[in-house]
């Protein structure tokens, strides 16, 4: 799938993309208790899109990196579509 095809509420979605820029790792409180993140933003010929790689995810992304993703799902945050990688997903450099 190419980045200009993504729209919200899409699920199962398998994507081969640039990481083009990636934050700090963070903790923050979920339902599921404390978690780290960190947000990457990828890329590929067609558009970007931010993604939301958490705890043992982070290590698998850097920035320069070809990364292969499957099984992701889209949301919006703060009027913005973003790629999330749940455990069943994978990402692979």
């Amino acid at each position: 799938m190419k980045i200009k095809d993504i729209k919200v509420g899409m699920s199962n979605i398998n994507l081969e993309a640039s990481v083009v820029d990636k934050s700090n790792s963070r903790s923050v409180q979920t339902k599921y208790g404390r978690r780290e993140v960190a947000d990457v933003l990828l890329e590929d010929d067609t558009g970007r899109i931010k993604a939301s790689l958490w705890e043992d995810q982070i290590e698998k992304a850097n920035v320069g990196d070809k990364v292969k993703i499957s099984g992701a799902y889209v949301t919006e945050f703060r009027g913005e579509l973003q790629l999330n990688i749940p455990k069943k997903g994978s990402i692979e450099t």
